[in-house]
């Protein structure tokens, strides 16, 4: 019996951190600051960047930090239920990000985990994340592409991860989120070998 409300309970974590990473705080963002549906401009991406481009830069600011708030409440409330160093962590986290990429309340049409995936690893590996948040504006100060400054942060946060010896399951979730991000920026990487790729105050494209 022990075993099975324990397992219940996972369960039930599992399924709330997918809701919270589902709440679609970039396109209700979005439409609180006049755009109706972020999904029919720009980008069409339901994230952060995308909002900044089609809102503004209030706006974009605003949806950045809730996107990353929901992700660090998944792993902090995970930590409490299961204790902090508990396996299974990152990976209710890690189910904040898929909530957030295939939001059910969207039709599964969501954003890229970038943000979602940041507030996650805050409180689990917060130097790692401070590695990737800084490589991410590196890389956006020198190419001026998100989409690659993305990348390069996703996967120097899991590299991070490792060095600074965080728990087998986080560095591997860590490694799971940015093969996720990666999927989800699939499209902006075929644009940036054709070089067509939009830059932070150029032409979209």
């Amino acid at each position: 019996m022990a075993i099975l409300i324990s397992s219940v309970r996972i369960l039930l974590l599992f399924a709330g951190a997918y809701l919270l990473g589902s709440l679609p705080f970039s396109f209700l963002v979005a439409r609180l600051f006049g755009v109706e549906d972020v999904r029919a401009v720009g980008s069409g991406n339901v994230g952060a960047t995308n909002v900044m481009r089609s809102a503004g830069k209030v706006a974009g600011v605003i949806a950045f930090v809730l996107d990353a708030a929901k992700g660090a409440m998944a792993a902090l409330g995970a930590q409490r239920l299961l204790g902090p160093a508990h396996p299974l962590v990152p990976v209710a986290g890690a189910l904040a990000v898929l909530g957030h990429m295939y939001p059910v309340w969207l039709g599964f049409r969501g954003g890229k985990g970038v943000a979602t995936g940041a507030g996650v690893f805050l409180p689990l590996a917060p130097l790692a994340t401070a590695a990737g948040v800084l490589s991410f504006v590196l890389t956006l100060a020198v190419s001026r592409y998100v989409s690659a400054a993305s990348l390069v942060g996703a996967f120097v946060l899991a590299a991070a991860t490792f060095l600074i010896g965080a728990s087998p399951a986080t560095c591997w979730t860590a490694v799971a989120v940015g093969v996720l991000v990666t999927w989800k920026h699939r499209a902006n990487l075929d644009r940036l070998f054709a070089g067509t790729e939009s830059r932070v105050g150029g032409a979209r494209r």
